[in-house]
């Protein structure tokens, strides 16, 4: 295995296609993976691959796509964070593959998605991707996107990441020194709904407490976008590790650190 940090360098949310869809090799490829994903919560997650044309799919953000993957969750403990978790993993395969992908959690016709998926009883749709070949060129309408929401820019470290407490930022040089600069690097650079980047991380010895910090507008009845957010950024800091030949093992723990009003507490990694 390479290093994970330098597949989620390398990667950036596409909205711009080539027209082109899915050889039949690598959408087998593609199905066969998305069949054997799991997550550490033990969360079942449904993907159904799309064809644009065929369910007279789009949406407004994106250009170019054939094809598209959605996943499904049923509402359970852990529901989120795990719908997180296994669908940044099938996207990160996607773009091991030579693939563009985006998370798509607004702009669509849900609805129509909804139904294309064939949505089972209990099932939420929170989000979806499109698949295919990057174009040569962003569209106008992609670059736009891109700058409204600062696609390329993070919060510093020690915003994100703090040592025993929330009041105790983290600095890189911490990082460097105890060995987690590039794990909190493949979080700090995780994608997330409107690049809100709403997970906070707090390490204490052996123990990296992941925690989401709200904005309002992303939740809902059924899910929260941002817990989402989180289970996307628990997917990067686990890959990291494992790419250094680390382990990281995922627990809930019962936790005495002050927590701001706004932050809830998410799960644990315990790591060495």
């Amino acid at each position: 295995m390479g290093n994970f940090l330098d597949e989620v360098k390398s990667r950036r949310s596409v909205r711009t296609f080539d027209g082109n869809g899915l050889d039949e090799q690598t959408f087998n490829d593609m199905k066969k993976f998305a069949d054997e994903v799991t997550n550490p919560f033990g969360v079942k997650i449904r993907f159904a691959f799309l064809d644009a044309k065929e369910n007279n799919l789009s949406s407004p953000v994106l250009s170019g796509e054939k094809c598209y993957v959605s996943a499904m969750v049923k509402k359970e403990p852990h529901a989120d964070e795990a719908y997180g978790y296994s669908f940044e993993k099938l996207l990160i395969e996607a773009h091991r593959m030579g693939l563009g992908t985006v998370w798509i959690g607004g702009t669509m016709p849900r609805e129509k998605f909804e139904a294309a998926s064939k949505l089972e009883e209990g099932e939420f749709m929170p989000c979806m991707s499109p698949l295919g070949k990057t174009a040569a060129k962003m569209s106008v309408k992609e670059s736009l996107m891109r700058k409204g929401v600062k696609a390329d820019s993070r919060y510093d470290f020690d915003k994100l990441f703090f040592v025993n407490d929330f009041n105790t930022g983290l600095t890189e040089e911490y990082a460097k020194e105890h060995g987690l600069y590039e794990a909190l690097e493949a979080v700090r650079l995780a994608p997330s709904a409107v690049n809100k980047q709403p997970w906070r991380v707090v390490i204490e010895g052996n123990k990296a407490h992941f925690f989401e910090k709200h904005d309002k507008g992303f939740v809902n009845e059924n899910y929260d976008l941002q817990r989402i957010d989180v289970g996307i950024a628990l997917y990067h800091f686990e890959s990291q590790l494992i790419s250094e030949g680390k382990k990281a093992e995922l627990t809930t723990e019962a936790l005495s650190i002050a927590v701001p009003d706004d932050t809830d507490y998410i799960a644990t990694y315990c790591f060495g």
